[in-house]
């Protein structure tokens, strides 16, 4: 799993940021961007994003 950000429903509002423990999401041009090496996939960015930008995805498999 991973979180993945939809990047037409993200505000840039940070919220994410502030709720990421492993200080794995930063903004970028005003849209968060998921460090996936540093993301422990615990889900504190999904349930803190209010626009549920935000998701846990399955990686595909290549």
């Amino acid at each position: 799993m991973v979180a993945k950000v939809d990047k037409e429903a993200c505000v840039g509002c940070g919220t994410c940021v502030d709720a990421c423990p492993e200080a794995a999401i930063e903004l970028v041009d005003e849209i968060a961007k998921v460090d996936e090496e540093r993301c422990q996939e615990c889900g504190d960015c999904v349930a803190a994003c209010p626009t549920e930008a935000i998701k846990l995805e399955k990686e595909k498999t290549k």
